[in-house]
């Protein structure tokens, strides 16, 4: 069906102390941010993206009374195809006002009579959404996110300071919102995580590191997965091409040198190498940042446990 209202709604869920980093990517992905679980927007992203989104809604219909809905959906005829439509459960309805479960699976049953078709809760070949928010109802196309990065998770190769899935998946989609025509690096890639996510969004990056051992484990895991880009051993100093974004997740722990000098050559050479960077630290940074010719566009906190890391989006 044809989304005559260009309106998409997105639900999400996310842990607390993601929160931060879920709306940083919203604000990358969409130019805005939710202060709720639920974003209206005209801009589409397939909630398979995400790794917070867990739905979305392609908007056909919307009316302030459910009876405008299911006027409206009597201009629905699929011929042979199957159909089913699911009650979404966020909401705002006050406690008084609150549909539920019968009530819902009635309005589900009550849409499915006026639409030309035949009902099939188990393998329809269209699939449709209801919901309310905001003293109105709304009507579309619904996609269920299938948490493809979950699948990631189950690397042959990692080790404990390595990004998470989810946040790597997240940092890919603030770095690369829209992947078309976008050429990106990760010059300090450690096992391919953000490699694995971004390409399994069929983003156009490469990845590099200076440690050989760190590298082999890098190709195993993309090889484990089935995806194929560059990724070479070698320092970010000898990278001649030039990128459209570059992610760098700043260097820490006994794997790496971690001086100012060293974080400040790899902050000049981002510059030098790309017209945006996400920098990626545990460390204070804003200075070197400045005093390397970047200036910072936005910024979250996200955590595990204690530890704490910034992303910080810089131009």
């Amino acid at each position: 069906m044809e989304n005559r209202n260009n309106l998409f709604v997105y639900t999400y869920g996310y842990r607390i102390e993601e929160a931060d980093l879920c709306r940083l990517e919203m604000r990358s992905l969409f130019g805005k941010q939710s202060e709720t679980d639920l974003l209206f927007s005209e801009i589409d992203v397939h909630p398979d993206r995400s790794p917070f989104m867990r739905e979305r809604l392609e908007v056909l219909y919307q009316g302030e009374r459910l009876e405008d809905i299911l006027e409206q959906v009597k201009q629905i005829q699929l011929g042979e195809a199957t159909f089913k439509v699911i009650f979404l459960k966020m909401n705002d309805l006050t406690a008084e006002n609150k549909i539920d479960f019968e009530g819902q699976r009635a309005i589900e049953r009550e849409l499915g009579v006026y639409i030309e078709g035949e009902a099939d809760v188990r393998k329809p070949d269209c699939v449709f959404g209801i919901l309310t928010w905001g003293g109105r109802w709304y009507f579309g196309n619904y996609i269920k996110s299938k948490a493809v990065w979950l699948a990631h998770m189950q690397k042959p190769r990692s080790y404990s300071i390595a990004l998470s899935t989810r946040v790597a998946r997240a940092i890919a989609n603030i770095a690369i919102p829209n992947p078309v025509g976008i050429k990106a690096i990760d010059p300090c890639c450690g096992i391919g995580t953000v490699l694995v996510e971004a390409l399994s969004m069929g983003m156009n990056i490469v990845g590099r590191d200076i440690n050989h051992f760190i590298i082999r484990g890098t190709r195993e895991n993309l090889a484990h997965f089935e995806y194929e880009t560059d990724a070479v051993c070698g320092d970010i100093a000898d990278i001649s091409d030039h990128y459209d974004v570059a992610i760098v997740d700043m260097p820490y722990n006994h794997f790496s040198n971690t001086t100012p000098e060293a974080q400040f050559s790899l902050l000049q050479h981002t510059r030098r190498i790309a017209n945006k960077a996400v920098i990626v630290t545990a460390d204070p940074m804003d200075e070197l940042i400045a005093n390397a010719g970047l200036t910072i566009l936005d910024r979250c906190t996200t955590r595990k446990g204690s530890f704490v890391r910034q992303i910080i989006v810089c131009e």
